[in-house]
């Protein structure tokens, strides 16, 4: 039987209705939140290994202002629908949104997930949301492969055989 692909809900009122009656019907909510520029393997086996730490796994995913903003003028290279879809198109993800600033704070705030999911190279010392979820009392789960897999590496890359 095919899985239908995930759903992408913007309106972040809308969705949090979706979370709480998951969280209702006795589900454990995991966010783990990315840029997902140029999709990799190493995307792949963080939200596989995000899925796998609850019942729901929820992507919120840094608009393209987010990602210029951290990234660069030149980023992102996959507009943000796109970026969506993909990510929606994966069988382990069960809702998929987009935010704005720097940090999913608000998300976290708003949503009250029961783990974040976040990748190898983050723990509770570098993580920009360790305060929030302290406070809210949020496990931090770090998962997926090591951090040998980067879109910028990729970038980098593909420059240095085009010259």
């Amino acid at each position: 039987m095919r899985r239908k692909p995930a759903r992408i809900i913007q309106d972040h009122d809308e969705l949090r209705k979706a979370i709480d009656a998951e969280k209702a019907a006795g589900k454990t909510v995991v966010l783990a939140n990315g840029g997902f520029d140029l999709f990799h393997v190493g995307h792949v086996r963080y939200l596989q290994a995000a899925a796998e730490e609850g019942d729901v796994l929820l992507v919120p995913i840094n608009s393209d202002g987010s990602i210029r903003g951290n990234k660069g003028q030149d980023r992102p290279r996959v507009p943000l629908a796109e970026r969506m879809e993909i990510v929606a198109a994966l069988g382990c993800v069960d809702y998929v949104t987009s935010f704005d600033s720097p940090t999913v704070d608000g998300l976290i705030e708003m949503l009250r997930p029961d783990v974040h999911a976040k990748g190898t190279d983050w723990n509770m010392r570098n993580l920009p949301e360790r305060e929030t979820l302290k406070r809210l009392g949020i496990r931090l789960a770090v998962v997926g492969d090591p951090k040998n897999h980067s879109t910028t590496e990729i970038l980098r890359q593909l420059k240095t055989k085009e010259t």
